[in-house]
Protein backbone atom coordinates (compact mmCIF):
# COMPACT_ATOMS: atom_id res chain seq x y z
CA UNK A 1 0.00 0.00 0.00
CA UNK A 2 0.94 3.64 -0.57
CA UNK A 3 2.06 5.38 2.01
CA UNK A 4 0.60 8.77 0.39
CA UNK A 5 -1.71 9.84 -2.83
CA UNK A 6 0.62 12.33 -4.97
CA UNK A 7 -1.15 15.72 -5.58
CA UNK A 8 -2.76 16.29 -9.67
CA UNK A 9 -1.69 20.06 -9.54
CA UNK A 10 -0.23 22.14 -12.11
CA UNK A 11 0.41 25.44 -12.07
CA UNK A 12 -2.51 28.44 -12.55
CA UNK A 13 -5.41 26.30 -12.34
CA UNK A 14 -8.82 27.81 -11.71
CA UNK A 15 -9.24 25.76 -8.85
CA UNK A 16 -7.53 22.96 -6.59
CA UNK A 17 -9.95 20.71 -4.73
CA UNK A 18 -8.44 19.58 -1.30
CA UNK A 19 -8.90 16.90 0.40
CA UNK A 20 -8.84 16.41 4.21
CA UNK A 21 -6.15 13.74 3.73
CA UNK A 22 -6.23 10.16 1.32
CA UNK A 23 -8.56 7.74 1.91
CA UNK A 24 -6.93 4.05 2.66
CA UNK A 25 -8.49 2.82 -0.25
CA UNK A 26 -7.43 5.93 -2.70
CA UNK A 27 -4.01 5.69 -1.42
CA UNK A 28 -4.13 1.47 -2.11
CA UNK A 29 -5.40 2.05 -5.68
CA UNK A 30 -3.06 5.27 -6.19
CA UNK A 31 -6.11 7.34 -7.29
CA UNK A 32 -7.85 9.89 -5.41
CA UNK A 33 -11.47 9.52 -4.38
CA UNK A 34 -11.38 5.79 -5.05
CA UNK A 35 -13.94 4.46 -2.48
CA UNK A 36 -16.71 3.20 -3.38
CA UNK A 37 -18.92 5.31 -1.98
CA UNK A 38 -16.84 8.79 -2.74
CA UNK A 39 -19.55 10.80 -4.63
CA UNK A 40 -16.78 13.77 -5.29
CA UNK A 41 -16.44 12.49 -9.30
CA UNK A 42 -20.19 12.51 -10.13
CA UNK A 43 -20.62 15.83 -8.50
CA UNK A 44 -18.08 17.73 -10.12
CA UNK A 45 -19.44 16.59 -13.48
CA UNK A 46 -22.77 16.96 -12.16
CA UNK A 47 -21.83 20.47 -11.03
CA UNK A 48 -20.42 21.24 -14.30
CA UNK A 49 -16.71 20.95 -13.85
CA UNK A 50 -16.15 18.17 -16.52
CA UNK A 51 -18.17 17.19 -19.48
CA UNK A 52 -18.49 13.70 -18.40
CA UNK A 53 -17.82 12.03 -15.28
CA UNK A 54 -14.35 10.93 -14.54
CA UNK A 55 -13.44 7.68 -13.71
CA UNK A 56 -11.22 6.98 -10.08
CA UNK A 57 -8.38 5.80 -12.50
CA UNK A 58 -8.51 8.51 -14.89
CA UNK A 59 -7.96 10.76 -11.75
CA UNK A 60 -4.99 12.91 -13.99
CA UNK A 61 -7.89 13.96 -16.47
CA UNK A 62 -8.93 16.40 -14.03
CA UNK A 63 -5.95 18.39 -15.31
CA UNK A 64 -7.79 18.58 -18.46
CA UNK A 65 -10.44 20.99 -16.63
CA UNK A 66 -8.16 23.28 -14.90
CA UNK A 67 -8.81 21.77 -11.95
CA UNK A 68 -6.40 19.90 -9.40
CA UNK A 69 -6.49 17.69 -6.54
CA UNK A 70 -4.18 17.61 -3.29
CA UNK A 71 -4.66 17.20 0.61
CA UNK A 72 -3.74 19.11 3.75
CA UNK A 73 -2.14 16.10 5.45
CA UNK A 74 -0.70 13.16 3.60
CA UNK A 75 -1.31 10.35 5.93
CA UNK A 76 -3.74 8.13 4.90
CA UNK A 77 -6.42 7.38 7.48
CA UNK A 78 -9.56 5.09 7.31
CA UNK A 79 -11.50 8.13 8.62
CA UNK A 80 -10.81 12.11 8.87
CA UNK A 81 -10.89 12.09 12.51
CA UNK A 82 -8.07 9.97 13.10
CA UNK A 83 -6.09 12.54 12.01
CA UNK A 84 -4.32 14.84 15.18
CA UNK A 85 -4.45 18.44 15.81
CA UNK A 86 -0.61 18.32 15.56
CA UNK A 87 -0.73 16.90 11.83
CA UNK A 88 -2.74 19.72 10.80
CA UNK A 89 -0.10 22.13 12.70
CA UNK A 90 2.62 20.91 11.12
CA UNK A 91 1.11 20.10 7.62
CA UNK A 92 0.57 24.08 7.62
CA UNK A 93 3.27 25.92 6.41
CA UNK A 94 4.40 23.57 3.62
CA UNK A 95 0.51 23.53 2.36
CA UNK A 96 0.31 27.22 2.38
CA UNK A 97 3.09 27.52 0.66
CA UNK A 98 2.39 24.38 -2.19
CA UNK A 99 -1.09 26.71 -2.73
CA UNK A 100 1.03 29.90 -3.06
CA UNK A 101 3.49 28.35 -5.52
CA UNK A 102 0.94 26.65 -7.81
CA UNK A 103 -1.27 29.78 -7.40
CA UNK A 104 -4.63 28.55 -8.49
CA UNK A 105 -7.77 30.90 -8.68
CA UNK A 106 -9.67 29.05 -6.01
CA UNK A 107 -8.82 26.88 -3.36
CA UNK A 108 -11.67 24.71 -2.85
CA UNK A 109 -11.61 22.67 1.06
CA UNK A 110 -13.83 19.44 1.25
CA UNK A 111 -15.54 19.75 4.63
CA UNK A 112 -15.07 22.47 7.40
CA UNK A 113 -12.38 20.55 9.60
CA UNK A 114 -9.14 21.38 7.40
CA UNK A 115 -9.96 24.79 6.88
CA UNK A 116 -10.53 25.25 10.93
CA UNK A 117 -7.27 23.48 11.37
CA UNK A 118 -5.67 25.90 9.11
CA UNK A 119 -6.88 29.24 10.31
CA UNK A 120 -7.86 28.34 13.83
CA UNK A 121 -11.49 29.62 12.87
CA UNK A 122 -14.52 27.50 14.38
CA UNK A 123 -17.13 29.20 12.79
CA UNK A 124 -17.11 28.60 9.28
CA UNK A 125 -20.08 29.22 6.65
CA UNK A 126 -19.86 26.83 3.69
CA UNK A 127 -19.27 28.82 0.23
CA UNK A 128 -17.00 31.74 -0.13
CA UNK A 129 -14.43 32.88 2.42
CA UNK A 130 -13.81 36.63 3.27
CA UNK A 131 -10.46 35.41 3.68
CA UNK A 132 -7.37 34.43 0.87
CA UNK A 133 -5.35 31.39 1.75
CA UNK A 134 -1.45 31.43 0.18
CA UNK A 135 -3.05 33.69 -2.37
CA UNK A 136 -5.70 31.89 -3.44
CA UNK A 137 -9.55 32.57 -2.94
CA UNK A 138 -11.48 30.15 -0.16
CA UNK A 139 -14.32 28.13 -1.09
CA UNK A 140 -15.73 25.56 1.54
CA UNK A 141 -17.76 22.70 0.28
CA UNK A 142 -19.12 19.76 1.89
CA UNK A 143 -17.41 16.49 2.11
CA UNK A 144 -18.35 14.30 -0.91
CA UNK A 145 -17.55 10.96 1.24
CA UNK A 146 -19.85 8.39 1.15
CA UNK A 147 -19.44 8.31 5.29
CA UNK A 148 -21.22 12.07 5.02
CA UNK A 149 -24.46 11.35 4.63
CA UNK A 150 -25.76 15.27 5.89
CA UNK A 151 -25.78 15.96 2.43
CA UNK A 152 -27.59 14.44 -0.22
CA UNK A 153 -26.06 14.18 -3.77
CA UNK A 154 -28.61 17.29 -4.81
CA UNK A 155 -27.32 19.20 -2.31
CA UNK A 156 -23.40 18.63 -2.98
CA UNK A 157 -24.36 19.35 -6.63
CA UNK A 158 -25.78 22.22 -5.69
CA UNK A 159 -22.40 23.57 -3.00
CA UNK A 160 -20.34 22.97 -6.05
CA UNK A 161 -22.14 24.08 -9.08
CA UNK A 162 -21.74 28.12 -6.62
CA UNK A 163 -18.03 27.43 -6.85
CA UNK A 164 -18.23 26.47 -11.10
CA UNK A 165 -20.16 29.58 -11.39
CA UNK A 166 -18.26 31.73 -9.53
CA UNK A 167 -15.06 30.32 -11.12
CA UNK A 168 -16.08 31.95 -14.30
CA UNK A 169 -16.81 28.86 -16.57
CA UNK A 170 -17.27 30.32 -19.39
CA UNK A 171 -13.74 31.46 -19.44
CA UNK A 172 -11.87 27.85 -19.14
CA UNK A 173 -12.20 25.02 -21.86
CA UNK A 174 -14.51 22.20 -20.71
Amino acid sequence: MADTLPDIIAGRLVVVFCGINPGMTAAAAGHHFAGRGNRFWRVIHLAGFTPDEILPENDRTILQHRCGLTAVVNRPTTRADQLSAQEFIAAAAHFEQKIAHYAPRFVAFLGKAAYSALSGQREIAWGSQPVAFGGAAVWILPNPSGRNRSFTLGQLVSAYRQLYLAADPGQRPT
